[in-house]
């Protein structure tokens, strides 16, 4: 096993009220998600999830999805680019598709998807592309909207009326990712962290094993031949939880935890020490020659579905072509960040998530550290039904359990599913 040493205090008294003791099953080892077969019965998920088969140029749309728990143990379930969500019932029972309301009674004519609860009584949206965050009641009628000036990728409900906010800017040549603390009541925002990245990345591949293709501006594609170059990303963007009365601010790229008061005032700052992963040339050199020769298998590629087989056969070819040529500049191992994600589970445990070592094995590596910092151990999550995304749109703990949405194995029509997972060692 590593051997890690992290300081962080967050100086919280943890009561655990789960129907689970997590920590126990942490410290055994290995943790089996289990579905619990009593929930979210009798869904029609080929109706349900319609918009699983959406698409925007060609391109799958429908797994674009996240949840959040309302304060009844009710989930919201959100649909990228649709106008609506839909509502479960505590037993996973559908119970509705609704939208935010004006005055009038009509739906907002776009919406962006609901990040979190305030106060159990204030439903507030993502930002977005003009900077708006639409707020409402928990029926959807609409209250107020906040303002501000950028995008975001993060965004979650603090205390005392309080918004914490992952946000990003692009400057002339570079980004500027930060997180601020904005207060619902006045629209007042503070920013309490940040840092600027070269419009490439910190990481010297950032112009390799990216693709993109024009279809004579029909639409594009866009994908990467190389793994963690997406989980990377564009920027040293953070990821941050609120346990109780402390923001934690997590670096993947650095290792570095911050904490903060509601204030937004620092209390510590450490960081993780155990061994960052690379990605070998050799590695690397093996996986870009693996999806070369994944695209020249292909007699018939179909990259777009509007426009022609000829098309599709011309991209394919140039696509190659360029893979071939980043294949010949790998010369440096990448580094691979500490972690992918944070999630707070129900006993104000934090999870830190590693990034698989390999795609699509379903077997995620985590360390745990308890409510007051302190290193539980060292664990992995798996699953023998559904083919696992761990991250804080798909996955949220509650009194226990995880509700999660997540693609089941070997099922006719609509694959996705609104889940709740037991944690066991069996």
């Amino acid at each position: 096993m590593k051997k890690i040493s992290i300081l962080v205090i967050f100086a919280i008294f943890t009561v655990s009220v789960s129907a689970q003791n997590l920590m126990d099953i942490y410290k055994k080892g290995t943790v089996k998600l289990v579905p619990d077969m009593g929930y979210a019965q009798n869904n029609n998920w080929n109706k349900v999830f319609k918009s699983y088969y959406d698409t925007i140029y060609g391109a799958p749309m429908g797994n674009r999805k996240s949840l959040i728990i309302m304060p009844d143990g009710s989930v919201l379930v959100n649909h990228r680019y649709r106008n609506f969500y839909t509502k479960f019932s505590p037993d996973g029972r559908f119970e509705k598709e609704f939208g935010i309301t004006n005055s009038k009674g009509k739906n907002f004519k776009k919406t962006e998807s609901i990040a979190g609860v305030l106060n159990d009584k204030v439903l507030f949206s993502n930002l977005d592309n003009m900077g708006n965050m639409v707020c409402s009641d928990l029926d959807g009628h609409y209250v107020k909207t906040l303002k501000l000036d950028y995008a975001a990728k993060q965004v979650i409900p603090l205390s005392y009326n309080k918004i914490a906010v992952v946000g990003w800017v692009i400057w002339k040549d570079k980004f500027r990712d930060f997180v601020a603390i904005v207060d619902y009541e006045t629209n007042e925002e503070k920013i309490i962290w940040d840092h600027f990245t070269n419009r490439c990345n910190e990481f010297e591949h950032c112009n390799l094993f990216n693709y993109r293709y024009d279809f004579n501006n029909q639409g594009s594609i866009l994908f990467s031949s190389m793994p963690y170059v997406n989980n990377i990303g564009m920027s040293s963007a953070p990821v941050i939880t609120w346990l109780e009365d402390r923001l934690v601010v997590g670096i993947p790229t650095t290792g570095e935890i911050l904490t903060y008061d509601i204030e937004g005032k620092q209390i510590s700052k450490d960081k993780i020490n155990w061994a960052v992963h690379e990605l070998s040339v050799k590695e690397q050199k093996e996986i870009q020659q693996k999806a070369i020769d994944k695209f020249k298998s292909k007699k018939n590629p179909k990259f777009a579905d509007w426009v022609s087989p000829e098309e599709n056969r011309k991209a394919n070819k140039i696509l190659v072509a360029e893979m071939e040529s980043d294949l010949k500049k790998i010369s440096k191992p990448i580094k691979i960040p500490y972690f992918s994600t944070i999630l707070k589970d129900s006993d104000n445990n934090l999870l830190f998530f590693e990034i698989p070592e390999e795609e699509n094995k379903n077997k995620f590596n985590v360390w745990v550290y308890g409510g007051k910092g302190h290193f539980i151990g060292q664990s992995s999550f798996v699953c023998d039904d559904y083919q696992l995304q761990i991250n804080t749109s798909k996955m949220v703990f509650h009194n226990g359990y995880i509700y999660s949405l997540q693609l089941k194995k070997n099922v006719s029509g609509v694959p996705l599913r609104l889940v709740r997972f037991k944690l066991t060692n069996e």
